[in-house]
């Protein structure tokens, strides 16, 4: 087996990845298990040879500085790359290793994501993986600046830093409790859900710029409106009938199915729908690891997008 670190680079670039995700020499020296002359050495040797310091020395520790930022993206480039090369490494061997992070919103940790995570444990026990939970605006950077090598995300724009794996669409509906005075409609219509108090996400989840011009619209624009970026609380106050929330069926099939909520489809427009994508940095070769994940994220997007009920075609 592969050590879990291939050398096949200088080791100032190591270095100086290490120190700027620790903001201190110290501190990534004791993460690197080497002493601080050393990388210190590491760090002044690079500034040297780029003409320009690349941290500014802050009493609360080292910052990037321009030159810093630039020099980060191209090692983030070089460290993916040496990862990716190991696992094709340690493909040839049959080794299945590697290790995979994921930035994801919070509604596909509640049972889409669990479930490719058991199937990923069950073909692939040695692989490793990280998720961080982020509102759907923060996820693009995370991808591309290497801090997750797969995204998931609801309604993200298109990019040119960035590639989309797979997407699913999903219908956008009001959350009330069964025993609201909604409850029994089939469809309902954004100003028919003011009436009754909203539930607002704020603008770092994608929902937000989904509802944002439907509320503009609405008679009751003026009101004020409960918001938050926690989808749990939205759908906790909808329970209890404090308010109308919005959201795809993802994230809330166990309350459905034991009928502590309801999902009802917005009227709006036709029908609305918020596309739940998986994106990746574009031009970026994926590690074995990571092109698996994808392929079982992918599966289960494709499964879920078939179970939604018949509904009215989407309207692009």
């Amino acid at each position: 087996m592969l050590n879990r670190t291939l050398r096949i680079h200088s080791a100032a670039i190591c270095y100086f990845d290490m120190v700027r995700r620790c903001h201190s020499i110290r501190e990534a020296a004791r993460r690197l298990n080497v002493a601080s002359s050393a990388v210190n050495r590491q760090i002044l040797k690079l500034e040297g040879e780029v003409g320009t310091p690349l941290f500014e020395r802050l009493p609360g520790g080292l910052r990037l500085t321009a030159a810093g930022e630039i020099l980060t993206r191209h090692v983030t480039l070089v460290l993916q790359d040496v990862e990716r090369v190991r696992g094709e490494l340690e493909g040839l061997n049959q080794v299945q290793t590697g290790h995979v992070e994921i930035a994801t919103v919070e509604g596909a940790t509640v049972e889409l994501l669990p479930a490719v995570l058991k199937r990923m444990r069950q073909r692939y026990p040695a692989v490793t993986i990280g998720v961080t939970v982020q509102g759907s605006q923060s996820i693009p950077a995370a991808v591309i600046n290497g801090q997750a090598d797969l995204g998931l995300a609801f309604a993200l724009p298109r990019s040119a830093e960035t590639t989309q794996l797979c997407v699913g669409h999903f219908r956008l509906g009001a959350l009330v409790a069964p025993g609201h005075p909604l409850a029994s409609h089939a469809s309902v219509s954004y100003t028919l859900c003011a009436e009754h108090g909203v539930i607002q996400a704020n603008s770092e989840l994608s929902i937000h710029h989904l509802i944002a011009p439907l509320h503009k619209r609405s008679p009751a624009a003026h009101k004020p409106l409960l918001q938050s970026n926690s989808m749990e609380l939205a759908r906790q106050l909808a329970r209890q009938q404090l308010g109308v929330a919005f959201q795809t069926r993802i994230g809330i099939e166990a309350d459905l199915a034991r009928g502590e909520l309801l999902h009802i489809p917005l009227s709006d427009q036709g029908g609305m729908f918020s596309d739940l994508g998986l994106y990746a940095r574009k031009g970026r070769d994926l590690p074995t690891a990571v092109e698996s994940m994808a392929h079982l994220i992918s599966e289960e997007i494709a499964l879920r997008e078939r179970e939604e009920l018949p509904c009215t075609p989407r309207i692009s």
